[in-house]
């Protein structure tokens, strides 16, 4: 992997943000944690580092940072895998979305033939899936307005970048076949 080179967004946070939460930029980060040797540790032991003064939420954030910035780690890739999410708002009620999601004769229509295995669910509200790679997928729905709703589609625990990309592709073109059943 590349180091990055700009350090006027890391993690998907700008420097001004790190630095108005943390006391320091991006620059004044990946120096500090490259002189406490850094580039050498896990993501545990670089967490332990940025520890000393902040919360768990800013542990994490500046340590991905770093780990991007200085090649450690993809975007999308965590501790377990890569990850993504897909999000689309649909004309439909969180529970109309639910049961396309869980409806033998409604999957056929959008899923294309493709098995998983629901493992915990909560009609109108989420869905846990266990796909055949043994990768995971969690599925939330949001009621947005008088017959809409959001899916949230998050697909966890992928082998690699590429895997990830096509997941993402297939999820998008699925998601979109959903609506499209479901606006017809």
């Amino acid at each position: 992997m590349a180091t990055k080179t700009s350090t006027d967004k890391l993690n998907n946070m700008s420097s001004t943000a790190v630095e108005k939460a943390t006391g320091k930029t991006w620059p004044q980060w990946l120096k500090a944690l490259d002189a406490a040797g850094c580039k050498k540790m896990n993501h545990k032991q670089i967490v332990t580092v940025v520890h000393e003064k902040f919360g768990p939420w800013w542990q994490q954030m500046v340590t991905v940072g770093y780990e991007q910035a200085r090649g450690l780690r993809e975007l999308h890739q965590k501790v377990d895998g890569y990850s993504f999410s897909i999000s689309r708002t649909i004309p439909a009620s969180t529970t109309t979305i639910f049961d396309a999601f869980t409806k033998p004769a409604q999957l056929k229509r959008w899923m294309n033939g493709d098995q998983f295995e629901v493992t915990t669910a909560t009609r109108g509200k989420s869905l846990r899936m266990k796909w055949p790679d043994d990768t995971r997928v969690n599925v939330m729905l949001y009621p947005k307005s008088v017959g809409k709703a959001q899916v949230v589609v998050e697909h966890n625990k992928i082998a690699s970048s590429t895997a990830m990309k096509k997941l993402k592709s297939y999820w998008a073109k699925r998601v979109e076949e959903l609506q499209a059943m479901l606006t017809k």
